[in-house]
């Protein structure tokens, strides 16, 4: 049986299940590749070896022995077990184990199935029910909160525009505007980061992605002394990407709406009057950054800044970057954000150039073996 295992191209190779054959004794004496996949180790590294190397040190006196127990003279083991990998590294596993003849010999098998994969997309699956559920409620909320809002709002810009009130009296009312106008941003990012939607994916250049971003604050930069630099020399190739176009410009008009407020804020005379974007990329990724020379953010807030409502400004809702970071990571992307205080900040977006697989993005196969087996 064993030379049946190890001899034939096995259909146990490509089962997506730790699967190890043993002797009475434990002696492994067949690995099928996923369990290599799974602890490490080679088929050659584990075979001849007893099942105890995949187990920790303080299970080696009664878990062990209770499990080959269990599987010669019960109806086998079916729990969960914490093992360990080739490189000291622990893996939690869901493990069956089973006995049969074959020829008047006892063989014992295990099988192995990854929790924390499991783990993972039942959490994915709870976080995307979790998400749903707070649309729904934002919905509601968002709907009872906006009518009275837009009410007062309405209300005070008649009574500024009537009122015969002292000065002091008139700025209570400009501050009451200002706050529901406040409210009114608040709902509307909360909305737009909630309901954000499944991206759907295509071929985009991200030179004409970014142009068409900087074309749109062109206007605001010029008002305010700033002009936008762009800067393609280190991306390689035609800086072509997979990505949610809408998506991932709505992001970068946020970390370009932050970088322009940090060098307005900055005392007349000292404003470095430039936003530095640049393109950069290699073989297999694509990357975008906004540099500027603005007010930076304090070492003991650096961490902070992709928290939901964490902002230096009290005026500010605090969502933009929180965005940002979901936005990024949901299409197979990352974010780094490095800054010093008075000295300026940089955002660094990279994504993946192509997100598929490589069996979908050419030919893996040469053209003589494809003409055999056509």
């Amino acid at each position: 049986m064993i030379e049946i295992l190890k001899d034939r191209h096995h259909f146990l190779d490509w089962v997506q299940v730790g699967f190890i054959l043993t002797d009475a004794h434990s002696k492994i004496l067949y690995t099928n590749r996923y369990t290599e996949h799974l602890f490490g180790y080679s088929k050659e590294e584990m075979e001849g070896k007893r099942i105890r190397i995949l187990f920790l040190e303080e299970d080696l006196v009664s878990f062990v022995p209770n499990i080959i127990y269990l599987a010669l003279y019960e109806n086998g083991f079916d729990g969960e077990a914490l093992l360990r990998r080739k490189n000291g590294t622990r893996v939690f596993v869901h493990l069956y184990t089973a006995t049969f003849k074959e020829e008047g010999e006892v063989f014992l098998s295990f099988c192995f199935q990854e929790i924390q994969r499991l783990k993972m997309l039942e959490k994915e699956r709870l976080e995307m029910e979790r998400r749903a559920s707070l649309g729904m409620m934002l919905e509601g909320i968002s709907h009872q909160i906006r009518n009275p809002v837009a009410a007062i709002g309405g209300y005070t810009q008649r009574l500024v525009k009537t009122s015969t009130a002292s000065p002091k009296g008139k700025s209570y009312l400009h501050q009451i505007l200002h706050e529901t106008k406040r409210l009114e941003t608040m709902i509307r990012r909360l909305e737009e980061y909630i309901l954000i939607p499944k991206p759907t994916f295509r071929k985009e250049k991200i030179e004409e992605v970014v142009e068409a971003v900087l074309r749109t604050f062109s206007k605001e930069a010029t008002e305010k002394g700033v002009s936008i630099n762009l800067e393609t020399r280190a991306l390689e190739g035609e800086g072509d990407c997979f990505m949610d176009r809408g998506l991932i410009a709505k992001a970068i008009s946020y970390i370009l709406e932050n970088s322009l407020e940090a060098v307005g804020r900055l005392p007349m005379g000292k404003k470095a009057e430039t936003v530095r974007v640049s393109l950069f990329g290699d073989g297999g990724n694509i990357g975008v950054s906004v540099s500027d020379k603005g007010e930076g953010i304090a070492k003991k807030n650096i961490d902070r800044v992709f928290e939901p409502f964490f902002s230096t400004r009290p005026d500010r809702v605090g969502l933009g970057l929180t965005f940002v970071k979901r936005v990024v990571e949901e299409q197979g992307g990352s974010i780094r954000v490095e800054s010093r205080l008075k000295k300026g900040t940089t955002v660094t977006l990279i994504f993946p150039k192509d997100r598929r697989r490589i069996v979908r993005r050419g030919e893996i196969f040469s053209k003589a073996v494809w003409k055999d087996i056509d």
